[in-house]
């Protein structure tokens, strides 16, 4: 992710570069970045901030709820497994028959 400064320097750079003479696909991979890129920057004659930060995203489908999150809690906090990394937690586990998240 490129902060909005760094993109208001990169874009200064390529029209710049674009007053003295230069086209824009050389200009824009001079400073590593694609012309589509640049585009999406400059839309509607702004420098538009990434969204990424902003967006929304769906919770994964596997995500844990918070009873099996605390149970793989508990059992890490168990004396019998304080000590030991999740690596060796899990194989053990499996030997006992309990399964009660992926590593």
């Amino acid at each position: 992710m490129i902060s909005t400064p760094d993109r208001r320097r990169i874009v200064t750079l390529i029209d710049t570069a674009r007053q003295a003479g230069a086209r824009l696909a050389p200009a824009c991979k001079v400073v590593e970045i694609d012309v589509r890129t640049y585009q999406r920057w400059t839309k509607n004659g702004e420098i538009r901030p990434d969204k990424w930060p902003i967006v929304p995203r769906p919770a994964p489908t596997n995500k844990l709820t918070p009873e099996e999150r605390q149970s793989v809690l508990d059992t890490c906090h168990h004396p019998a497994y304080v000590s030991m990394p999740p690596g060796q937690i899990v194989p053990r586990l499996a030997d006992e028959g309990c399964y009660l998240a992926s590593e």
